[in-house]
């Protein structure tokens, strides 16, 4: 049987009947429920995001060292510009968000070699032969490698702007350190560019005190790279 039920408007007292009402709803609610799409899912920070790998590509990259002179050694006034040639690594990251991205990277510390212009061809391979035998020590330290711990930063117009914490190991000694840059992604290639500077004594890489002495620099030493990378 209806159950009568009454409630004011206006002042008026208006009846009707509960019992129909309250099993229209039921029924709406049960079928809605068992046939309704579900709600479409909203990205979160927390939400897990596809992630794209890159292979880092040393031919089409620069990795950079910019070594200001110091001293009256041989070659005076002179800066040093140290490439990388052979370095290999994977960076990953999402393509809708920040996170989850990460970076690693090996140089082979024997690859570095003088490229400025100042210096003759005799005179890059007094360098390299420092850089490898006294400043490097090449043979007991082969490998360069960076870690990233932590990625922070933003994405403006399609770019990332992050800041890559990470364990960077030189010359057998690991240090934090932080590396700012900028990422770019166009279809299946990766470009990341951007500077940082290390303080050289704290990785216990000394100038060169014997040989020619050409390797005489200041303790900051200044990292600049234009990355490559292909999507796997």
């Amino acid at each position: 049987m209806p159950i009568k039920a009454f409630f004011r408007l206006g002042g008026h007292v208006v009846k009707f009947f509960a019992f129909p009402l309250i099993f229209i709803l039921a029924y709406a609610a049960l079928f809605f429920s068992g046939n309704s799409s579900p709600a479409p899912h909203t990205l979160t920070s927390n939400s897990i995001l596809p992630v794209v790998r890159y292979h880092l590509d040393p031919s089409q990259s620069k990795f950079i060292v910019h070594a200001d002179r110091t001293g009256l050694a041989w070659f005076k006034g002179k800066s040093h510009l140290i490439a990388a040639r052979d370095f290999s690594g994977e960076a990953s990251l999402s393509l809708d968000a920040l996170n989850p991205a990460s970076l690693e990277m090996n140089i082979k510390a024997a690859s570095l070699e003088e490229t400025s212009d100042v210096f003759t061809p005799q005179q890059k391979g007094i360098i390299k032969k420092e850089l490898e035998t006294i400043v490097l020590e090449t043979a007991k330290y082969p490998d360069i490698t960076f870690k990233s711990t932590d990625v922070t930063g933003t994405m403006k117009n399609g770019a990332f702007d992050v800041k890559i914490g990470g364990d960077m190991t030189l010359h057998g000694v690991t240090q934090h350190v932080v590396i700012p840059a900028t990422v770019t992604i166009n279809g299946d290639t990766m470009r990341a560019i951007g500077e940082f500077s290390l303080d050289r004594k704290k990785f216990k890489v000394n100038a060169t005190s014997a040989f020619k002495g050409l390797v005489k620099v200041k303790h900051k030493l200044r990292f600049a790279f234009d990355i490559i990378g292909k999507r796997e």
